[in-house]
């Protein structure tokens, strides 16, 4: 009997309240969910399949049944009438723009939709919406489903996926026919899907059951343009589907092809130009600070010598004045070795996992491989962030080591804390609406046990390192007594903030791909691209920072130390900017508190992850750019 929509508690998300009155008592689950990318799964005509439904975090057995090579039109069930309560639920999360996400052979189901910026493109959407709201201001649902399965017949019964999973001689193949004597089955190479809203002809479907075979025409209104199916209180929803087999030439190991294939290559392209035109002109200009009015500088300051050179010096300006201060301690030295400490790691973690994933390692068609991959290396790499955090400290205090157990425990628990904290607090929003979304419990356990365990001791070990390793020696001594800044006209911070405009360049093309994936459910898969960015995006940041720390000094003001790692960590500040654009113009489905809430919490998160890799990037090129500067300069 089916479980009415009542039944269920009224904050459950989209899938259960459509799919919980589809499932009935006694009901034998389909063949456990096998890991992607074993090997291909061949079907024989007639072979039953059974899409799963994610739910959440869980992926679980969806009420489609279908049999291979079997085209067909089913009744799926019809509800009790609706109470007034989930009818307003529904409604909602149409509002909410919620999706039914299906997989068949860990394929996601896709719909091709049309490009409101070129309509005569159409865009592939995993995915497909529970329903719409029409001009009229009423609600439909989407309740009948036209789903197209791409299949492949291997030739001769071999496919390519099996000639590599040969034997070593490459004598004897391995068959996956499941004892078939044509050594053939089909595999599963695409899975489509039309969303419909049906008003059911009541004739059509009376005394049908579950699975029962319906005729063509009770569903020839599926038109994706036409709706029918209205939500009310008090009145009954009508679910069924359609299924259409398609035998294609596209081979089981290139079906990811169509998921993974990103339209615009030429837009990557001039991202990429735009950034290596934005690279070039800040080399040009350091070419020239450091090729010409550095050499200048530093030949007339070698050239003063005796009473009358002392005269001159002190007639001089500019960085050569500060060398007694240019190596001073900053203020808070310790936040600022946390943060560097802290930014090494998110810096080292995105290279490594972009470079994997560009070499096939994380791939999509492993669900949560990325995420799981980013997680496993950012823990790994606590041992780089001790280490430079404590390296970082001992530096800046002149080889005293004192006191790094408190620099290396602050960079263990700096980020992720404010990271766990960001996450604890979105989880508790979703779990409060009881969304199957929500991480679980025990998840939290685990991630708490990793960070205890691995992640910790990591940090630790580092920073023992690295206070145990020579530190830095300055070229040049720093006076006891600070010398006075000399008043700017302008405020250094001024540029400080403007400074993040050209790191922002670089990026903010691939950054509307990598929003896009992360909101509008699209495969994004071009790291090759996205490679070449960040290691351009890490050319400018440290460009601009040198840059930047050179105009302080020239003006006589020797706090260059914060102001680097602003300098190009500011670009966040724009991301921020950007998120909020591209919630206003581009998310135009996102509504209500718990959307918005989760959105703002990850992007403030993805910006300060930013800030403290950028950041880091900036501080080591001016460092870097300051002990070359002042190296070359002679004191008596």
């Amino acid at each position: 009997m089916a479980t009415p929509l009542a039944s269920r508690p009224t904050s459950a998300i989209l899938s259960t309240l459509l799919f919980a009155f589809l499932l009935r008592s006694g009901h034998t689950p389909a063949a456990a969910f096998y890991l992607p990318g074993s090997y291909p799964h061949r079907y024989r005509p007639g072979e039953a399949l059974a899409a799963k439904l994610l739910l959440g975090d869980r992926i679980e057995t969806s009420p489609y049944r279908f049999s291979m090579l079997k085209n067909a039109t089913a009744f799926l069930c019809r509800s009790d009438p609706l109470p007034p309560a989930t009818a307003a639920l529904i409604m909602s999360r149409i509002d909410d723009a919620y999706h039914v996400n299906l997989l068949l052979d860990t394929l996601p189901v896709v719909r091709h939709v049309k490009n409101l910026a070129a309509p005569g493109v159409l865009v592939r959407s995993t995915g497909f919406p529970v329903g719409v709201r029409a001009d009229d201001g009423e609600y439909y649902v989407y309740n009948h489903l036209k789903l197209t399965v791409l299949v492949n017949k291997p030739r001769n019964g071999t496919t390519r996926a099996d000639a590599l999973m040969a034997t070593a001689d490459s004598v004897e193949l391995i068959s996956f026919a499941g004892g078939s004597k044509d050594g053939g089955g089909y595999t599963v190479v695409g899975f489509e899907v039309v969303p419909c809203s049906v008003e059911h002809d009541a004739a059509a479907i009376k005394g049908k059951k579950m699975y029962d075979e319906l005729p063509a025409r009770a569903a020839a209104g599926c038109d994706p343009s036409v709706v029918g199916m209205r939500v009310r209180a008090n009145r009954p929803l009508v679910f069924s589907y359609e299924v259409a087999f398609v035998e294609s030439g596209v081979e089981w190991p290139s079906r990811w092809d169509a998921y993974l294939e990103m339209g615009g290559a030429k837009v990557h392209w001039f991202s990429i130009l735009n950034s290596i035109v934005v690279v070039a002109f800040l080399a040009a200009i350091l070419l020239v600070i450091l090729l010409r009015t550095v050499r200048r500088d530093l030949a007339q300051y070698e050239e003063l010598g005796g009473e009358a050179g002392a005269v001159q010096a002190d007639e001089l300006a500019g960085w050569k004045l500060i060398a007694g201060d240019v190596f001073r301690e900053p203020s808070h030295p310790v936040l600022l070795c946390v943060l560097v400490g802290d930014g090494v790691r998110i810096l080292a973690m995105s290279v490594a996992t972009i470079l994997f994933a560009a070499l096939g390692f994380m791939s999509p068609a492993s669900r949560g491989a990325l995420v799981t991959g980013m997680l496993g290396i950012y823990l790994l790499l606590g041992f780089a962030a001790g280490y430079t955090a404590v390296r970082l400290w001992k530096t800046v205090r002149h080889g005293d080591s004192a006191g790094w157990k408190r620099v290396a425990w602050r960079t263990s628990c700096a980020f992720p804390g404010v990271g766990f904290a960001v996450f604890t607090a979105l989880n508790c929003v979703l779990w409060y609406n009881g969304s199957t979304g929500a991480v679980p419990f025990l998840l939290f356990a685990v991630i708490l046990l990793l960070w205890a365990f691995v992640s910790v001791p990591l940090t630790l070990a580092g920073g023992l390192v690295g206070s145990r390793v020579r530190h830095v020696e300055y070229p040049v001594k720093t006076n006891k007594i600070s010398r006075q800044v000399p008043a700017a006209q302008c405020s250094p911070w001024v540029f400080v903030a403007v400074a993040g405009t050209l790191p922002f360049g670089t990026l903010f093309i691939e950054l509307f791909f990598i929003m896009s994936s992360l909101w509008l459910g699209r495969v994004y898969y071009v790291f090759g691209f996205l490679l070449v960015v960040m290691a351009l995006l890490v050319a400018v940041c440290g460009e601009v920072s040198v840059v930047l720390t050179y105009m302080g000094l020239c003006v006589e003001d020797w706090r260059w130390w914060w102001r680097s790692f602003f300098a190009s960590g500011s670009v966040a500040a724009y991301i921020l900017g950007y998120a909020v654009y591209y919630l206003v113009f581009d998310l135009h489905s996102l509504s209500g508190p718990v959307s918005a809430t989760l959105y703002v919490g990850y992007s403030l998160l993805m910006a300060l992850a930013v800030m403290l890799a950028t950041g880091a990037v900036g501080l080591a090129a001016s460092f870097s750019f300051v002990y070359y500067l002042f190296s070359a300069v002679k004191l008596d």
